[in-house]
């Protein structure tokens, strides 16, 4: 029987690379995306259905579920990717980026879940997959509002394995490092005007350490779409899934210290002690 999964934000990075590798492991694929335009080599790919879908739509996750079910007959997968990084201060922040960030990275997945559930329900079988950060596992400076929303999806994520288990859908969450995509770029919103305000000395600081920590290489792509579909396919109770050495790494180095040391090792590292 073949299976069918459907995948937010596959214009690039993660998302596409995810559409990618379901399909050469047999798997039918809605990748969806907010412009059907930019699905690039995604749009001729075998067994790939591309979609539109805004996650904070409710009509748009609605109909990408529907013309999934149309084509396939079924759904096995949801691969709740779909996000964006803010970066800089909370004060700053202006009322519609937060709202943005909220509804992107969190609400989104509410409504791409909830569309889901049903059909899953009535299969007796599914497995939803939320792609959350090393952000919502531990913290770094700067990234207040993005870590909000990535520590809830992980939180969403493992309360919902309790209400999932008795109709056989898993919930699964994958919290990946840094990785090479243009997430910090094109997926990368502002929280603060051009001169950095008042948090102008610790911004410069924050971004000159990221910028030297991206220079240093990260994982590919490819290789957190292969923790993903390793989730997915994962029958077992186990939740959470951490993808890169980075990560991994960290959350280590983490879990041997006290909160207290932990953050006096972050802001060494930022150059923000002192």
């Amino acid at each position: 029987m073949t299976k069918a999964v459907l995948i937010t934000g596959c214009s690039t990075g993660i998302g596409r690379a995810a559409a990618h590798l379901f399909a050469s492991r047999g798997w039918c694929v809605t990748a969806t995306m907010r412009r059907p335009e930019d699905a690039g080599d995604l749009a001729a790919a075998r067994d790939v259905r591309v979609e539109p879908l805004d996650v904070i739509d409710l009509a748009s996750v609605d109909r990408a579920v529907a013309r999934t079910l149309e084509a396939f007959g079924r759904l096995d997968a949801v691969v709740n990717n779909a996000g964006f990084g803010a970066f800089g201060p909370f004060e700053t922040a202006p009322e519609w980026l937060i709202e943005r960030q909220i509804g992107t990275n969190l609400i989104g997945v509410f409504n791409v879940t909830r569309a889901a559930l049903p059909t899953m329900r009535a299969q007796k079988s599914g497995v939803i997959v939320n792609i959350s950060s090393i952000g919502g596992l531990t913290t770094l400076s700067l990234n207040s509002i993005y870590h909000a929303t990535k520590y809830a999806v992980v939180g969403f994520t493992e309360g919902l394995a309790y209400e999932l288990e008795p109709f056989g859908i898993r919930a699964k969450v994958v919290a990946p490092g840094g990785v090479a995509t243009d997430f910090a770029t094109r997926s990368l919103s502002l929280t603060f005007q051009s001169d950095g305000g008042p948090y102008a000395d610790t911004i410069a600081k924050v971004a000159a350490t990221f910028r030297k920590r991206a220079a240093s290489g990260q994982s590919k792509p490819e290789a957190t779409a292969e923790v993903i579909f390793g989730a997915a396919t994962d029958d077992s109770p186990r939740v959470r899934y951490v993808a890169g050495p980075d990560a991994v790494a960290l959350l280590e180095r983490r879990a041997s210290m006290t909160d207290e040391a932990y953050i006096k090792m972050t802001r060494d590292n930022f150059g923000l002690s002192g």
